[in-house]
């Protein structure tokens, strides 16, 4: 069994967005059932010795917690490369000084569109792109590496050559135009931000001409979606297989949407430990290997490159998260795609608000 190579670190669900893509669950966990400072620098101390090599302090937004700075500092303590990922509103420039002394190596920003008022429509939060750019400003001038995480879906991707002239307007050594992944809050609003196959490949080809364009001055990450796969993707390197996450209260997850698989007990760290939950929990090797998989998966050639694909995606098409991932071709579900593909044809953006 490989040690996982990274930790998500939820510290909280509180954010001033409301994003309807949002991966928070649906159900949030309240500040006063977040895991304290202390155990979150227990939490960090046992990933590094589990053998991880870095962690993503995400949320919800991570900043909203007034021990922040104090988290990074337990992080690098314990060893732990830091990566901030962050919508930015919440950075002023005493709180990146914080940060940098305390050993952050690394901030990830997002942003929601390339116009302000774009930002606004999706995030519903007013001003929250001035925020954000003067955020990359601070974080650039306190010698940060900033990457720009632009999330882009129905409702965006006219503005994709934007967002990547933004990435290189705002100083951004990184960006990753990552499609939305239909969980949680995305799935809720699945409808109102499923791109066309059409705009799609628009994206796709705008992706690969700025990457050789800027070659040298940006690089660009591309994520996916699966919607108009044929075959599905390693989801998270596999499940249980390289990453781990911790939400706000306590629960050890084999990735960050696994709490949507109902059935399944996960581990708290208030009541267990990583190396227990990572080797031992009957949740994280319920889908470890190949055994588990049924037809087609198991004997196929690709079972231990995709690893029968996402088991929460799974789970949210058939309402079996042991089924073949319907984003391969062989899926007796495969048809599901091409039926929410159908579904999602209106043009009005209109979602059920995160928080709503």
């Amino acid at each position: 069994m490989n040690a996982p190579l990274a930790l998500l670190a939820e510290l909280t669900h509180r954010c001033p967005l409301r994003c309807p893509y949002c991966s928070n669950p649906l159900e949030l966990t309240r500040a006063g059932a977040e895991l304290s400072t202390a155990e979150w620098a227990r939490v960090l101390d046992e990933a590094a010795l589990l053998g991880c090599l870095q962690v993503h302090l995400s949320g919800g937004e991570p900043t909203a917690r007034r021990d922040i700075a104090e988290i990074v500092a337990a992080a690098r303590e314990a060893g732990l490369y830091t990566n901030l990922i962050t919508a930015g509103v919440l950075l002023d420039a005493a709180l990146v000084a914080r940060l940098k002394e305390a050993g952050l190596d690394h901030v990830q920003l997002s942003v929601q569109d390339a116009t302000p008022e774009g930002a606004e429509r999706i995030g519903g939060m007013p001003r929250a792109h001035a925020r954000k750019q003067e955020a990359a400003r601070l974080v650039r001038e306190a010698g940060l590496p900033l990457t720009l995480n632009a999330v882009v879906h129905r409702q965006n991707l006219h503005n994709l050559p934007a967002l990547i002239a933004l990435a290189l307007d705002w100083g951004a050594a990184r960006l990753e135009v990552a499609h939305v992944q239909y969980h949680g809050w995305a799935l809720a609003n699945r409808d109102a931000l499923l791109p066309s196959r059409a705009l799609l490949d628009a994206a796709t080809r705008i992706v690969e001409e700025a990457r050789e364009a800027n070659r040298g001055r940006l690089v660009i990450d591309y994520v996916l979606p699966d919607y108009h796969a044929t075959r599905p993707k390693a989801c998270m390197g596999g499940w249980a297989a390289r990453f781990l996450a911790v939400t706000p209260s306590g629960r050890i997850l084999p990735c960050h949407a696994a709490e949507a698989i109902p059935g399944m007990e996960f581990p708290n760290i208030r009541e267990s430990s990583l190396h227990e939950a990572w080797h031992h929990s009957p949740a994280f090797n319920a889908f470890r290997g190949t055994e588990w998989m049924p037809a087609p998966c198991r004997g196929c050639a690709h079972a231990e490159e995709d690893w029968g694909g996402c088991r929460c995606q799974a789970f949210a098409l058939t309402g079996d998260a042991a089924a073949t991932d319907p984003a391969c071709a062989l899926s007796p579900h495969h048809g599901l795609l091409a039926e929410a593909l159908a579904e999602a044809g209106a043009d009005e953006f209109r979602y059920r608000a995160f928080g709503g």
